[in-house]
């Protein structure tokens, strides 16, 4: 047998009163804001004059109208349309294209808005990754402890290794150019002249070293 599924998914609300007093105010502030929004569309898309009056369960009056709530509700009042000159008539209908006008223009813009705000998000959500990835890049005033005494440890680690490294280029390099001594081990002397050669004068490295007198009566 199947199991039934937990979750019967979107359902159609039943058109009835609502019991529950909170969910009642909910579901009236959401009803309403999106009863004027269409009521503004409408008033854009068509140019429709339009009044609308709604009372809360609280018994705070909410109203929309357009162009004015007064003038609507006092027309249908008298059941009279406006006697108004051409002139004026035109003035009226100039001014309605321009508040259709302007409300295209916000639309717009709200649309933009919500755009960019939703571009500017992903691109804060982008940086913090990067960041999170790259933490080390960031000023020290922003790091916590844990990624200071990391730190702290990668930096004596890269010390350790340059140590090592100039080491083993010291070392090659000092086997590539050893010191020229001569075959006696005191360096080369011009036919037993007191002329000093290429080499190294030992007398002056090593305390107990002989000296030249004796190299010259062939004690070595």
């Amino acid at each position: 047998m199947l199991k039934k599924k937990s979750s019967l998914g979107r359902q159609k609300i039943p058109i009835e009163k609502i019991p529950k007093k909170s969910h009642l105010q909910v579901t009236f502030s959401k009803r309403r804001s999106g009863l004027f929004k269409k009521a503004s569309e409408l008033c854009t898309l068509c140019g429709v004059e339009i009044a609308i009056v709604v009372f809360s369960p609280a018994d705070k009056a909410f109203s929309f109208g357009h162009p004015e709530v007064e003038s609507i509700v006092d027309r249908y009042l008298s059941r009279n349309l406006p006697q108004e000159s051409s002139a004026l008539q035109l003035v009226e209908a100039h001014r309605n294209a321009n508040v259709r006008d302007l409300n295209a223009q916000l639309t717009q813009l709200l649309n933009h808005l919500t755009i960019e705000k939703k571009q500017g998000e992903e691109i804060d959500h982008v940086r913090k990754a990067r960041q999170m990835q790259n933490w080390w890049e960031n000023p020290i005033e922003e790091l916590g402890l844990n990624e200071l005494v990391q730190l702290k440890v990668s930096i004596d680690d890269l010390k350790k290794n340059i140590g090592k490294i100039a080491s083993k280029c010291m070392m090659e390099q000092s086997n590539m150019f050893p010191p020229n001594i001569g075959a006696n081990g005191f360096g080369r002397y011009n036919n037993f002249e007191n002329k000093q050669g290429v080499g190294i004068n030992i007398a002056s490295t090593l305390p107990n070293a002989y000296n030249y007198l004796d190299f010259r009566h062939g004690y070595l």
